[in-house]
């Protein structure tokens, strides 16, 4: 009887218990080597660096680099998952452990910095002129006096009114609105950031994209602002310096078609 009952209660402390005791990591980057697991955030709504494929599939240059990443840390048959985030959502995903890291189009940031740690940059994005394919503006200046279509509350606005002061600024609350405006001939040109026009101007031959940059931002893979994250921040950090140095970082953008 005693027996028994010594059996039940070990059965129960199981139970109670967790059925053992639960698996302890000393930080992220061992977290995700002893699951053979990496989740990772990405956007699929800036073609070409983040999108969904027509089989349904996270692809883009983002997407490309995540797997890279995977695969140094894990190996062929380690596991990626990938996790959809938008620009609003993002932040929040990574800090509440939804997701080990962020490869979406982020930059870095002052204000961004006090609460997130960065990688090494991966891509300089910048501002950008989306123009018709036939026009002959080739510059800033040559916008003195014609119509810009910027999106409100981007940093285009105030950088355009700030630079060319005569300019006639039309604004509108979304992308997509902004871009059909310029198709229908409402302004001369479209500013905004290159990541965002990209896509666009893929799938559009009557527009054009500008060579010039008016601005920089460095994209960089973002990770939780925690002493677990550090050792899993320099990997990465090493992994991406390997494919600056190796010249496959730019033969990818070269694939996507962003090579600056």
């Amino acid at each position: 009887m005693y027996k028994k009952l010594l059996l039940w209660v070990i059965f129960l402390s199981f139970i109670f218990c967790g059925c053992g005791k639960k698996q302890e990591y000393t930080d992220d980057l061992d977290r995700i080597t002893k699951q053979n697991k990496i989740v990772i955030g990405v956007r699929t709504d800036t073609m070409p660096f983040g999108f969904t494929d027509k089989k349904g599939q996270h692809a883009g240059y983002d997407v490309d680099i995540a797997n890279i990443i995977a695969n140094a840390l894990l190996g062929n048959e380690g596991q990626v998952e990938f996790v959809t985030v938008t620009a609003s959502d993002r932040i929040r995903k990574l800090i509440t452990h939804e997701v080990d890291m962020l490869v979406a189009t982020i930059s870095i940031t002052e204000p961004r910095e006090r609460i997130l740690d960065f990688s090494v940059p991966y891509y300089a994005a910048g501002q950008a002129m989306m123009l018709p394919a036939g026009s002959n503006i080739i510059s800033l200046r040559e916008l003195s006096g014609k119509k810009v279509i910027i999106v409100y509350g981007s940093t285009s606005e105030r950088s355009i009114r700030s630079g060319i002061p005569d300019v006639n600024v039309i604004g509108y609350r979304t992308y997509d609105e902004a871009y059909n405006a310029l198709k229908s001939g409402h302004a001369d040109a479209l500013i905004a950031d290159d990541t965002l026009l990209y896509r666009y101007v893929l799938n559009d031959k009557s527009l054009k994209l500008l060579p010039k940059r008016y601005s920089k931002e460095y994209y960089a893979i973002a990770f939780r602002k925690d002493e677990a994250s550090q050792r899993l921040q320099i990997r990465v950090n090493s992994i991406l310096q390997s494919l600056q140095t190796s010249g496959r970082l730019n033969r990818l953008q070269e694939k996507w078609g962003i090579a600056n």
